[in-house]
């Protein structure tokens, strides 16, 4: 596992709009922490922290965290970020309880490999994107930063499955009634992917 995000954060006990409000207006943002057998744990992070990671960490949300509550670790897993809708700013974070032999889920992106060599590629087709991030069941302790697929031997009219794939070890795909397609390689005539894994997944069936 690589070495976890840390934010600072301190404990809170008043809830509501008000004390919400409060916090944001010396530069804080209230916090939740659920799940691990424990009661929930109230606390706030410093906002120009919070707002550097959602604004440059594309994997904030599948990353494990580490808040630093005056001293005292705790390993955390964002869960959701309520946003300011003009500013984009975070106004609540939620986070899940990192505990020893737990599992989350997560978005993971995918990274195709040797476009240049694809024979499919190389003769004129076209890679159709179906998913660029992949939802997987992760050992909280192993989440992988990408999931990678080599392309140097697809060929044109060939189609991506998860069963293709090879994942890490204790890593899981939620989708499990049917083998998934992840991309394809067309011709040049070929249709455009849909943006909508639901419909790709009616295509399957049918």
């Amino acid at each position: 596992m690589t070495t976890p995000l840390t934010l600072l954060a301190e404990p809170r006990s008043a809830t509501g709009k008000g004390p919400n409000r409060r916090l944001r207006s010396v530069g804080k943002v209230p916090a939740i922490v659920y799940g691990g057998g424990a009661d929930p744990l109230m606390c706030a992070l410093v906002a120009k922290d919070v707002r550097k990671e959602l604004r440059t960490n594309p994997r904030f949300f599948s990353s494990v965290v580490e808040l630093d509550l005056a001293g005292k670790k705790l390993q955390v897993v964002p869960r959701e970020a309520q946003l300011h809708p003009v500013t984009d700013d975070a106004l609540h974070l939620d986070f899940i309880r990192v505990t020893k032999g737990s599992f989350v889920t997560v978005q993971v992106p995918v990274l195709f490999l040797n476009e240049e060599r694809s024979v499919g590629l190389k003769r004129g087709g076209v890679l159709n994107v179906v998913r660029r991030e992949l939802e997987l069941v992760c050992p909280v302790d192993a989440i992988p930063e990408r999931i990678e697929i080599d392309l140097a031997e697809a060929e044109i009219g060939d189609s991506l499955h998860i069963s293709a794939v090879s994942l890490p070890e204790g890593v899981t795909p939620t989708i499990t009634d049917r083998d998934f397609t992840i991309a394809t390689i067309t011709g040049k005539g070929g249709a455009e992917p849909s943006d909508e894994p639901e419909a790709e997944a009616e295509a399957e069936i049918e």
